[in-house]
C-alpha cells in the first residue's frame, strides 16, 4: 500500500529541484508517516544538492521538519496518531553503547529500511539524510520524532530539528562550556547564532563572533555576543584577543564549512582550549595545522555532529528556554515560502541572505 505525494526532487547535482509525484510507502514495524506542517531549510541539503558529498540520485532530501503523525507501524510507542512532531535526521538504535552513553547521534547500528520514497514506474528514490522532508508526508524511524504541543507554531518547531540543536548542543553538549569561559565563534549565520546563544546560556564570560559580514556580527550582539571581529582583518585573532581582554579562548566554534574558518581556528585557542568542527566543508577539502603547536600548547581539535543532541532530553529542554524567552526562535526565521517556491527560497540560502528559509505547507 502506498501513499501519492508531491515532492522536490533531485535529479542532477547543480541544478533545480523539480516537482514530482511519488509514491510513499506505509509505515513499517517502528515507524511512523507525519504530514508535514513546515521543513527549514538547511546548507547540509544544498551541500548534497550541490554534490559536495556524493550521494546518489534522484533524491528527495530536507531534514528540518515538523508536522501531525498520521499512521504509526507496529512497535511503535514514542508518538501517537494525531500527534504533532518535530522529524530529525538522527535514527539511532537505543542498544548500542554510543546509544546507551547518551550519543545517540553517533549510532553506527542502525540498519537501512527498505525504500521509502518510488516514482510510478517503481524507481527507488533517495529518502535523503533519512528524511526526505521536502514532501508533503514522510515515513521515518520513530527515533528520529519527538513529540510537541499542539501551541507551538511548526515554523519555529522545525528550526529544533537540526540548526538549533546543532549549534546550541555544540556549546552545551559538547564543549560544556562554563560560567567564565571565553568563546569564539566563526560564522554568524544559522548554527552560528545557536552557538552563540548556548554559550550565552551556559554562562560563558566573553562571547566574540567572527564573520565577514557586519550585519550578521550585528545579528550575533542580538543573539548573546558581546563582540564582533571582522573576520577580513589582518589578524583577526589579535582583535578577539582583545575584546577578552587580553586572553584567548576556552573554546572556538568553526560553524561555517569554509577552509579558510578553518585554517585559523587555533589561532584564536588559549593553551588548553579547544576548537570544533560544527560546519562541514565539501569532501575531500583539507585544513592544515602543525601538530608541534597542538603538543606545546595542550589544544585540542574536536567534531561536534547535531550538537550531539538527546532528542528526548534536549528538545524539551531547548522548548522550555524558548517559552522562558531565553531562548530566540522566532528571530532565525527570516522567509516563509511554499513548497513550489523551494528553487527561490534555496537560492536565498545560498546566498546568504537568511537565517533559515521555511517551506511552510
Amino acid at each position: 500500500m502506498t501513499t501519492s505525494i508531491t515532492a522536490a526532487v533531485a535529479t542532477e547535482f547543480n541544478q533545480p529541484l523539480t516537482m514530482e509525484t511519488l509514491n510513499l510507502r506505509k509505515p513499517g514495524p517502528g515507524e511512523i508517516q507525519v504530514r508535514m506542517q513546515a521543513v527549514a531549510i538547511c546548507h547540509s541539503d544544498i551541500t548534497y544538492l550541490d554534490g559536495g558529498w556524493g550521494g546518489d540520485l534522484p533524491a528527495v532530501y530536507g531534514h528540518e521538519a515538523a508536522g501531525v503523525v498520521e499512521a504509526v507501524g507496529p512497535g511503535v510507542t514514542r508518538v501517537e496518531v494525531g500527534q504533532r512532531a518535530i522529524v530529525t535526521l538522527i535514527k539511532s538504535c537505543g542498544t548500542c553503547p554510543t546509544c546507551h552513553t547518551g550519543r545517540p547521534v553517533y549510532c553506527a547500528n542502525w540498519t537501512p529500511a527498505e525504500p521509502v520514497l518510488s516514482r510510478a514506474d517503481g524507481t527507488p528514490v533517495l529518502q535523503g539524510l533519512k528524511t526526505g522532508a521536502f514532501a508533503e508526508r514522510v515515513v521515518v524511524d520513530q527515533s528520529q520524532a519527538v513529540p510537541i504541543a499542539d501551541t507551538l507554531s511548526a515554523d519555529i518547531a522545525c528550526l529544533l530539528a537540526c540548526g538549533v540543536p546543532t549549534g546550541f548542543g555544540a556549546a552545551v553538549n559538547t564543549a560544556r562550556v562554563r560560567p567564565g569561559d571565553n568563546v569564539v565563534v566563526i560564522g554568524a549565520g544559522g548554527v552560528g547564532l545557536n552557538a552563540v546563544q548556548g554559550a550565552r546560556i551556559a554562562g560563558a564570560a566573553r562571547i566574540v563572533a567572527v564573520d565577514l559580514s557586519q550585519e550578521k556580527l550585528n545579528d550575533a550582539k542580538e543573539f548573546g555576543a558581546t563582540d564582533g571581529v571582522l573576520a577580513s582583518e589582518a589578524k583577526p585573532w589579535r582583535a578577539a584577543q582583545a575584546a577578552m581582554r587580553g586572553q584567548m579562548a576556552d573554546h572556538v566554534f568553526v560553524t561555517v564549512g569554509a577552509i579558510p574558518a578553518y585554517q585559523t581556528a587555533t589561532r584564536y585557542l588559549a593553551a588548553g582550549g579547544t576548537a570544533y568542527a560544527v560546519g562541514m566543508p565539501h569532501s575531500g577539502q583539507t585544513a592544515e595545522y602543525e601538530p608541534v603547536m597542538l603538543g606545546y600548547t595542550g589544544q585540542a581539535l574536536r567534531g561536534s555532529l547535531m550538537g550531539e543532541v538527546v532528542l528526548t532530553r534536549d528538545i524539551p529542554y531547548m522548548i522550555d528556554l524558548y517559552e522562558q524567552g531565553r531562548l530566540k526562535l522566532d528571530e532565525l526565521v527570516t522567509g516563509r515560502w511554499k513548497l513550489s517556491q523551494i528553487n527561490e527560497a534555496m537560492d536565498d540560502t545560498r546566498a546568504g541572505k537568511a537565517r533559515r528559509n521555511v517551506i511552510v505547507f
